[in-house]
């Protein structure tokens, strides 16, 4: 496959300006799928310069790109320091984080990650984990269900989907088209593709506990950045978007707004960008993946 096949990135450019590179100095991309965002950040490196990419996708690892300056680290970005201190790197001058799935792993039927296909209910990033979606459908008690569908579908009616879902347990729900037609019923009319999209977001996110490793990654983001250091951090659901907002703002997830004696905001980072940057019209219709994507940019003071 090329490699541009495998992830058209979103935002390019404005990825590139968020980081504000200089030739001689460490970047960190922590989700190198295609390795798009990569190969134009290596573009505006010079000789000394180097970027360490992340990824725990062993599909995405046969991208790796063949530069001295390129190190490929196979490993969940929330490891990020410590496999840092592996290569003896403790301040960097840039982190980009790109955090949709990438086009490959949609369009790649057999992980289960389209509802376009029918395939095997797998949804996981890293393939050697063990949980999959269909232990999680398969297994977890009505009130798990529903707080998941809830949580990370953002479902108004999350409590029917979980009844459905606990109810077909017995046979087993094993394939992606098995669990559209336990819940086929639920979909609004004409919003069907939505709603299915809704339902395995839910899942991935709790397959491969998206929320507690982003957190952990960006908590780690701040202390890594040398002064005027760029975090470059891509969304593409609330979920996402609203822990990066609040740890652009507030300096932690929770948003919670700590001040020092005088009145001063102890956060470490402050904002580049006052609104989130979206797509362009021309991308949007030459990419329609990019419409749901959000671009934070914040330095270190």
């Amino acid at each position: 496959m090329q490699k541009e096949e495998y992830h058209i990135p979103v935002m390019l450019n404005e990825c590139i300006e968020g980081l504000n590179i200089k030739p001689d100095g460490v970047y960190i991309d922590l989700t190198f799928g295609g390795g798009g965002h990569s190969r134009e950040i290596l573009k505006h490196l010079s000789e000394e310069g180097s970027l360490f990419a992340f990824d725990q996708d062993s599909d995405a690892v046969k991208n790796a790109i063949d530069d001295d300056r390129f190190t490929l680290i196979e490993d969940n970005f929330c490891n990020l320091t410590n496999q840092l201190k592996l290569y003896r790197i403790t301040q960097v001058d840039g982190i980009l984080a790109d955090l949709g799935i990438s086009s490959h792993q949609i369009d790649c039927a057999e992980r289960g990650f389209s509802t376009r296909y029918d395939a095997d209910l797998d949804l996981r990033m890293n393939r050697k984990q063990v949980l999959t979606a269909a232990d999680v459908v398969n297994t977890y008690t009505y009130e798990q269900l529903k707080k998941i569908f809830a949580t990370y579908g953002e479902l108004s009616n999350a409590h029917q989907i979980a009844k459905k879902i606990e109810s077909s347990q017995i046979e087993g729900i094993k394939t992606t088209n098995q669990l559209k037609d336990v819940l086929q019923s639920l979909a609004p009319r004409g919003k069907e593709n939505k709603f299915f999209a809704q339902v395995f977001q839910a899942l991935r996110i709790e397959v491969n506990g998206e929320i507690d490793v982003l957190q952990k990654m960006l908590e780690q983001t701040a202390p890594l950045l040398s002064k005027d250091g760029r975090l470059v951090v891509m969304s593409y659901h609330s979920l996402e978007d609203r822990l990066v907002k609040n740890y652009m703002k507030a300096g932690n997830c929770d948003g919670n707004v700590e001040k020092d004696f005088f009145g001063n905001v102890l956060n470490d980072l402050e904002l580049v960008n006052r609104k989130p940057i979206t797509a362009s019209d021309e991308e949007l219709i030459a990419n329609p993946r990019s419409r749901s994507a959000k671009l934070r940019i914040a330095k270190k003071k």
